[in-house]
């Protein structure tokens, strides 16, 4: 299989092209000879802030809770979130905050697979948010990172940097 994750949607500004903006912001795994998707997961449905959700797909066997061992893909994003899938059907295995000051998202439910939004750190027309958490540059960007499997750690680097998001119109 293939995996890989698509970019955010255009414009930025999230007021002038609404719905989910489907199959942006997506991990999708594909079969490697036929090229067709095994499964897509979108991580910021309508993702408001540049998110760009391309960066490293790290593959681990790990076993899970109840000792049985899966194929997993992790993936952390620069929206600030870690998630992880079932590598074999794309199913959500965890969505974890990088850091606790992570706020344009609440959490991420595991049964829909949704991010539960802070509408205070939304960028709509009508509203000036201040310390959006994280930035256009996310809290993970383009940098490679690894997992050790003898010690099951990932090492990843990441940013810490927060924005504010003022909007304008220009004629």
């Amino acid at each position: 299989s293939i995996y890989f994750g698509t970019g955010n949607p255009a414009p930025w500004n999230e007021t002038m092209r609404p719905g989910d903006n489907k199959w942006t912001m997506t991990i999708f795994g594909r079969d490697a000879d036929t090229g067709e998707a095994k499964f897509g997961y979108q991580k910021t449905p309508h993702d408001e802030w540049d998110y760009a959700g391309v960066n490293v797909m790290m593959l681990s066997d790990q076993k899970d809770k109840d000792g049985k061992v899966r194929k997993l893909l992790t993936h952390p994003d620069r929206n600030g979130i870690v998630y992880t899938l079932d590598r074999t059907d794309g199913s959500l295995v965890s969505a974890n905050k990088l850091d606790d000051t992570v706020n344009v998202f609440k959490s991420v439910d595991l049964k829909t697979g949704q991010p539960v939004r802070d509408p205070e750190y939304g960028t709509r027309m009508d509203h000036l948010a201040k310390d959006i958490c994280p930035s256009a540059m996310g809290y993970h960007n383009q940098g490679h990172d690894s997992y050790d499997p003898k010690r099951e750690l990932f090492y990843m680097g990441i940013n810490h940097i927060c924005m504010d998001w003022e909007p304008f119109m220009l004629p």
